[in-house]
């Protein structure tokens, strides 16, 4: 019997790498998905396919998610059907790298600020409080909301991976956490909100983007020597773990979990025991 039949869970960014494979996962467990789509078109199309082709129960709404008005549209859209919604996967962001987008002050990033910090964090929480009286409705328990962000909410634009994380991205990822914890408290008892703390993921940040082929080589191999792991993440590690923190994780809530294969801890190595000068 599949796990999730007759649930809805909303996945925002489900065109591109990550949310897809989450939206794979959701899917081949029974979810009927709700995927608010705005831009890169060509990834919109080749999803529809993909997901016709599979069988899969979807719809696509579109709409852009840093305005209040556009967000109502899909809590309506949910209501229209007599719909619950049970899961929320708040997989919605926009982080410009500075070694693809330099400065601030170039012209060609005079709304780039606004863009990351609107995208990455007012949409996260747009979506949650219109959302979440959907959320509420019913007798049933086992719904759950986890929240998407960055290790850039740690490290800034500084260390081996400044040149892929922007003051405002990482600025924005920082107050993810305060989100999360607040929304555990507003939502419990029967409703459940954790946080997945991302580090670098091939197609976000890693392998598959402009920035990381920019790096060039030698600092690639700057970044991944700072890892623990030495290697990013496929996109399918993080599907597990979101489908771990919504579906399965039943007794936690409030948590962030860090997702960086070490990065954050890699700069500082554990030296060899030194001999007893005793």
């Amino acid at each position: 019997m599949l796990e999730l039949k007759d649930k809805l869970v909303l996945i925002p960014g489900a065109s591109r790498p990550i949310g897809r494979a989450v939206a794979r996962k959701f899917a081949r467990n029974g979810a009927h998905l709700l995927l608010p789509v705005f831009d890169w078109p060509e990834s919109i199309e080749e999803m529809r396919n993909e997901f016709i082709e599979q069988g899969w129960g979807f719809t696509t709404i579109s709409a852009d998610l840093r305005h209040k008005s556009e967000v109502l549209r899909i809590r309506k859209a949910i209501e229209d059907t007599g719909d619950r919604l049970d899961f929320l996967i708040n997989n919605i962001e926009r982080g410009g790298m500075p070694v693809v987008h330099g400065s601030y002050d170039l012209p060609h990033n005079i709304d780039q600020w606004d863009r990351e910090v609107n995208t990455t964090m007012k949409a996260k929480w747009l979506l949650f409080h219109h959302c979440f009286p959907l959320m509420q409705a019913g007798e049933v328990e086992g719904s759950a909301v986890v929240n998407i962000s960055s290790v850039a909410a740690e490290t800034g634009r500084s260390g081996a991976v400044g040149m892929l994380y922007s003051d405002g991205y990482s600025a924005a990822n920082r107050s993810i956490r305060s989100m999360t914890e607040e929304w555990a408290r507003e939502a419990a008892p029967r409703i459940r909100v954790n946080e997945l703390m991302l580090g670098l993921v091939q197609n976000r940040h890693g392998e598959g983007t402009r920035g990381w082929t920019a790096l060039g080589q030698e600092k690639q191999e700057e970044i991944l020597n700072e890892v623990l792991l030495r290697r990013t993440a496929f996109v399918e590690e993080v599907a597990d773990a979101v489908y771990f923190l919504a579906v399965q994780a039943t007794y936690m809530t409030g948590s962030v979990v860090k997702m960086d294969g070490g990065l954050s801890l890699g700069a500082r190595r554990v030296p060899p025991m030194p001999k007893s000068i005793l």
